[in-house]
């Protein structure tokens, strides 16, 4: 059993690792005018919302109900993390400071509460039996990368370097492995709550896209610039995610 244990912990170290992998794209470029940083801001939200449909249509499969008691629970917690943030007016991050701080908390809030339900899947995967816990794994760790991206596209335009991008997009995955061992362990007492957990992470990413991100991508690159922009990422990641599962 401990070597058993051991491995699950290892494949979900790995995903959480991956995630870094999605900031060495924005090494390409270091000039982020107000123009790009809408336009990051629009694709972050295009990868997200594409995350949120897998999460829905996943946890609707496994409980309509329970993924949509989920997703008002991730929407409420989101509201109270931003009044809860906003109270806070030195709010600092590594280098950054006051909203740029702000608006790096709540992405990494996000982000994180989405790598308890892919934790919890991993574990609850190995549950099934080894080849499809390495399956489910390896599949994580690929879909991991853009979602590091998104992290990244919200941190360095902001004045965080890659770097510490890519370590705050390792840090958001932590629970992956620290998840993955109980639900294992536990198959039986947490599958049920999997869906009750993807609806949570999805409506936490909701309301980042739609509360955040999208009005200032809007702001900063205009209406129909971010509308494309978000729209070319929601399809590519939809289409990515396809390939995943047919690979």
């Amino acid at each position: 059993m401990a070597t058993s244990v051991f491995s699950v912990f290892l494949y979900a170290l790995v995903t959480a690792l991956a995630t870094g992998l999605g900031a060495l794209p924005l090494l390409i470029t270091r000039d982020w005018s107000a123009r790009w940083l809408g336009i990051s801001n629009a694709f972050a939200a295009g990868l997200m919302l594409a995350a949120c449909l897998l999460l829905l249509y996943e946890g609707a499969i496994l409980g309509l109900w329970r993924v949509a008691i989920g997703l008002a629970g991730g929407m409420l917690f989101m509201l109270w993390s931003r009044r809860l943030i906003e109270g806070h007016d030195h709010a600092e991050l590594g280098d950054l400071k006051g909203a740029d701080a702000k608006k790096a908390l709540l992405i990494i809030i996000v982000m994180t509460l989405h790598s308890f339900s892919e934790g919890v899947g991993v574990g609850v995967s190995f549950g099934g039996g080894e080849s499809l816990g390495i399956f489910i794994s390896a599949a994580i760790a690929i879909h991991n990368i853009p979602e590091g991206l998104a992290i990244s596209l919200i941190l360095v335009p902001r004045g965080l370097s890659v770097w510490k991008s890519a370590g705050w997009s390792i840090f958001s995955s932590l629970p992956q492995p620290l998840m993955a061992i109980p639900a294992f362990l536990f198959v039986s007492f947490f599958q049920p709550i999997l869906p009750v957990g993807f609806g949570f992470a999805a409506g936490a990413m909701i309301w980042m896209i739609w509360k955040e991100l999208v009005p200032e991508a809007v702001r900063d690159a205009g209406l129909s610039a971010s509308g494309v922009i978000m729209s070319i990422a929601t399809v590519l990641m939809i289409l990515f995610q396809m390939w995943l599962k047919v690979a």
